[in-house]
């Protein structure tokens, strides 16, 4: 294995347990399977496309998956370079947080060209718990705008339900429990309601980076004609957390 983080550091349990530090590029020359996750949209096409980018390092018939959450613009125009150069470019954002990476059970969302994807399922499935390939270049981004459009909004319901409850005097250990068993049970309530009691709010997850999500969704659902205001006003929500620190 080899692996690259720009702050080394965080990569030297993976080094001690034998994997190799190396550059972007010398890893693209020499790898069959190239992951990357990043954190903005500029970060990957600099990453991938620019002058010093991996992507026209990569080998001949060698797979690029690529986890960061970013835009099925520019997810398409990577499947289309990469095309270009022989290389199968997929496009695989990624759900569950922090609890499911480290338990290996992510929800892989995938958009790409067949025969990529079918090369790069064993080594999604290692840390996943489900892969779905929904269709080519950008799809994989457009299910993962989808996901964040239905958590943002569930995480505001979950707030107000728990606060709700609490002004109502019931246990919400038990509500949490009962609900989740029913039609309002998801994974914010079930996972992250129990922390919320406990007062556990260490982060799993950049809210910057979740602001820029529902900014790739609202703005994605602009140039389709959809209108997404529970998305819209979730989003608000996050921009004030931002601005309060």
């Amino acid at each position: 294995m080899m692996v690259y983080n720009r702050t080394a550091a965080k990569a030297d349990d993976l080094v001690q347990a034998g994997a190799e530090f190396l550059t972007p590029v010398e890893i693209a020359q020499k790898a069959d399977f190239v992951f990357t996750m990043l954190g903005y949209p500029h970060d990957v096409e600099n990453m991938i496309l620019e002058k010093e980018g991996i992507l026209k390092h990569m080998k001949k018939g060698s797979v690029l998956v690529d986890h960061t959450t970013s835009s099925p613009a520019l997810a398409r125009k990577i499947g289309e370079t990469a095309s270009e150069l022989g290389v199968h470019a997929v496009d695989a954002p990624v759900s569950g947080g922090d609890i499911g990476a480290k338990n290996g059970e992510l929800v892989i969302m995938i958009g790409g060209d067949d025969e990529g994807v079918k090369k790069a399922l064993p080594l999604l499935g290692c840390f996943s718990s489900k892969c779905e390939h929904l269709g080519e270049a950008g799809a994989g981004q457009h299910t993962k705008a989808a996901n964040q459009i239905m958590i943002s909004s569930t995480m505001l319901g979950t707030c107000e339900a728990l606060i709700y409850g609490h002004k109502a005097g019931l246990e919400l250990d038990k509500l949490i429990e009962l609900l989740g068993g029913g039609g309002a049970g998801s994974f914010t309530l079930t996972k992250l309601g129990p922390r919320m009691l406990r007062r556990d709010f260490d982060p799993g997850f950049y809210v910057e980076h979740f602001v820029k999500d529902l900014g790739i969704a609202l703005e994605e659902g602009r140039k389709m004609g959809v209108s997404l205001p529970s998305t819209a006003l979730a989003n608000e929500f996050y921009v004030a957390m931002i601005a309060q620190g």
